[in-house]
């Protein structure tokens, strides 16, 4: 990267924390330069043929309903720069050993008419959270602070803060909006019995009501290419296939921001670091890690639950009990026969990623923290298991475990996609407890979903490291 007189900003790293960062400082009329060290920006947001010509595959998050509903995201015209998103008829289905499936439409009272007599308590559950979503969303996707709605706010925590296998009993009596709640729940990486997992039930539960899981028109790195788009239409630089060894490799500026894992800023920075700080990023803990499947398919999946083949997503485990032990042997170390798997199905409702009549599909399941176990069969069988002929369907697959998707992303350590465990200790110091932003040096921060508010498609860490470099600046 060509070195010369100081420049106001460079950001480390071009995933959605990355631009986002980038945006809000040169929307604050300042210069940046976003260092990209693969040839293509996007990090979490790419998108690649990965298995036969003219299939196009999501090479990590696919399905975006925290993007969609981001404030900061929200801010940005980036219709204007071709993002375009697209929703199915059922925002999420989970297919049951019956036969049947648990369906949540964006419709609230739709979806709450389907669970038989637990539709009221599910409707109790959520419609608070829908309500008062606006008000919620800036607390819940931001460092620890006082929130501007202390009352509201207080409500969702004392459910959030629940083991959610515990409050999926509480709330429902039902193995249909019980299992519905386990598998958002799962999403959190945690074992169910975990305080704190309910938190991520109830965030997706209200998402899909108030906006919804869609995709992107075209595939992920749409959101990557509209977000860079606007940037370079406020002058910003983006510059690709320049990996950061060392802050030696860097120009100097006034403010550097790091959308890197706690583990590649220490070291990055290495020495520079007060001893203090670097032991607290080598003691950061990372958490499961994923076996990701993509799929070339014939057509599409013959889900046995009619209300599966209209949604983008599937959670694919069986009842709540199911879920709630597969995600707990994880954490032991286990990898389990019948694992709980996250299935999209993106040309459902964006045909243009695979040629006409062909599908693909991506799933995942969690495995145990740097695994190489290969998942291919287990997840092939609990699709099967729900959708029979799908194997059928196969014309081609690409596969990555936990050390394989390091290598492609060092962000991604020993598979951990969502940037470090979020139990309520990591979830309350990611990684410092005030100002996770800030390092010690001088105008060096930290914005990736190693910081508030976490994993997820969201931009928001960037944008909060962002504002307070711009503070610590004036």
């Amino acid at each position: 990267m060509p070195k010369g007189s100081e420049m106001d900003a460079v950001v480390v790293g071009s995933g959605p924390n990355g631009l986002a960062a980038a945006l809000t400082l040169a929307k604050a009329g300042l210069s940046v330069t976003v260092v990209e060290g693969s040839a293509t920006i996007g990090g979490g947001t790419r998108s690649e043929e990965l298995t036969l010509p003219g299939f196009l595959h999501d090479v990590c998050s696919a399905i975006h309903p925290l993007g969609v509903a981001s404030p900061f995201f929200k801010s940005l015209p980036l219709s204007e720069h071709g993002l375009e998103w697209i929703y199915p008829q059922v925002q999420l289905a989970h297919p049951l050993p019956d036969g049947e499936a648990a369906l949540l439409f964006r419709d609230l009272d739709e979806t709450a008419s389907l669970l038989g007599r637990d539709g009221s308590s599910y409707r109790r559950l959520f419609a608070p959270l829908i309500e008062r979503w606006d008000d919620l969303a800036p607390d819940l996707l931001a460092p620890l602070h006082v929130p501007r709605y202390p009352v509201p706010f207080a409500l969702f925590g004392m459910k959030a803060l629940l083991p959610a296998q515990l409050l999926a009993r509480l709330a429902f009596k039902d193995p249909p909006a019980r299992a519905l709640f386990a598998g958002m729940s799962a999403h959190a990486f945690l074992p169910l019995q975990q305080p704190l997992s309910a938190a991520f039930g109830l965030i997706l539960g209200t998402l899909g009501h108030v906006a919804g899981w869609p995709v992107a028109k075209g595939g992920s790195q749409s959101i990557a290419a509209a977000l860079a788009s606007c940037l370079r239409t406020l002058g910003g630089v983006i510059v690709t296939g320049c990996p950061i060894k060392s802050l030696a490799d860097l120009p100097a500026a006034r403010i550097i921001l790091f959308d890197v894992s706690e583990r590649q800023l220490e070291s990055i920075a290495g020495s520079r670091l007060p001893a203090g700080y670097r032991r607290r990023l080598q003691r950061y803990r990372y958490g499961p890690g994923v076996f990701k499947i993509d799929w070339a398919l014939d057509g599409a999946i013959p889900w046995t639950a009619a209300g599966c083949r209209r949604s983008a997503t599937v959670h694919v485990g069986g009842t709540e009990e199911e879920v709630a032990r597969g995600e707990k042997e994880i954490w032991r170390g286990i990898h389990p026969e019948q694992p709980f798997v996250l299935v999209a199905q993106p040309t459902l409702v964006d045909p243009s990623r695979a040629p006409d009549g062909k599908h693909t599909a991506w799933a995942y399941c969690h495995v145990p923290h740097g695994s190489t176990f290969d998942m291919s069969d287990r997840i092939e069988s609990q699709v099967e298991r729900f959708a029979p002929g799908f194997r059928d369907l196969i014309l081609g697959r690409h596969t990555r475990n936990c050390l394989e998707y390091e290598t492609y992303n060092a962000n991604i350590i020993g598979g951990d996609i969502n940037g470090g465990v979020q139990d309520l200790r990591q979830f309350l110091a990611r990684p410092t407890l005030l100002a996770p932003y800030r390092t010690p040096l001088p105008g060096v921060y930290l914005c990736s979903s190693g910081t508030p508010p976490g994993g997820g498609v969201h931009g928001m860490c960037g944008y909060h490291a962002a504002r307070l470099a711009l503070a610590d600046l004036k």
